[in-house]
This record gives C-alpha cells, sequence and structure tokens, in this order.
C-alpha cells in the first residue's frame, strides 16, 4: 500500500533510456470505479505539467515512477485534488476532508480515504467533483 502523499514529489523516468521526465505532481482518480486512471506530472526545467494514463506506468515504487510510454492520452478526465476536498454522504452529512488517499501502487486500485475522524473504505465512493467527495452514509 501506498499513499498519495508519499508518491507525490517522486521522480518519474522513462523505463528504457531512464531519462527524467519530471516528478510526480497529483494523481487522478474515478472515484465511483475506485481507481487511480491518470497520473500528471511536472516536466523538469518547466512549469508545465503533462498527464500520463494509469496503463502507461511500469511501476510505481517507494522511491520512482517508471513510465513505458511518456505519450500524452487522447481523452484527459477532469482533475480534482483529493487532499483536502471536504468529503459528504449522499445525504449531505459532513464526514470532514480528505487528509490522504491509500493506494494499491501495483493496480491503482484505491483502498481508503484517510480523515482526521479514521479511514473511510473505498468501496464508499460515489462520485467527485469541485466541491466535494461523495460517498454511501453509514
Amino acid at each position: 500500500m501506498m499513499l498519495f502523499s508519499q508518491a507525490r514529489g517522486l521522480p518519474v523516468l522513462t523505463l528504457t533510456e531512464a531519462e527524467g521526465i519530471g516528478v510526480l505532481k497529483s494523481l487522478t482518480v474515478d472515484a465511483p470505479a475506485g481507481v487511480v486512471t491518470h497520473v500528471r506530472v511536472r516536466r523538469r526545467h518547466s512549469r508545465r505539467e503533462s498527464v500520463l494514463a494509469w496503463g502507461a506506468l511500469h511501476a510505481v515504487g517507494p522511491d520512482v515512477v517508471l513510465v513505458r510510454s511518456a505519450t500524452a492520452p487522447s481523452e484527459v478526465p477532469p482533475h480534482h485534488e483529493l487532499p483536502g476536498l471536504r468529503i459528504l454522504t449522499e445525504t449531505g452529512d459532513g464526514l470532514g476532508t480528505v487528509q490522504d488517499v491509500v493506494f494499491e501502487p501495483e493496480t491503482g486500485r484505491l483502498e481508503a480515504i484517510r480523515t482526521a475522524h479514521g479511514d473511510l473504505p473505498a468501496d464508499r465512493l460515489l462520485g467527485l467533483g469541485d466541491y466535494a467527495l461523495v460517498v454511501r452514509a453509514g
């Protein structure tokens, strides 16, 4: 298991040439599916960001992210920064804010949403938007 906060800032290298692309800036998730779909990389020597599909990754380790291909996907989903986002149940009850996200680095599968009140299992995720992460009550 790995935390989003542990992945952020990792160097991103190409698998074949070990060429540095940049550093991992953030992860884009599909909340209802409970998976990381894309990684956002801040380019070296630039403020520009590039987006890579999760499938383009070879491995996410504790020290580096290796990518098979640095080619940008044809479609890029909307991105919402999870850490710091408010958490609401589908009935509108507030459950605090996202502190971090626990995920499986081999598959991108989300395991839990870390909050100040404990972990919420990822199978409770319903939706994600600009305003909040929506989860199943209970």
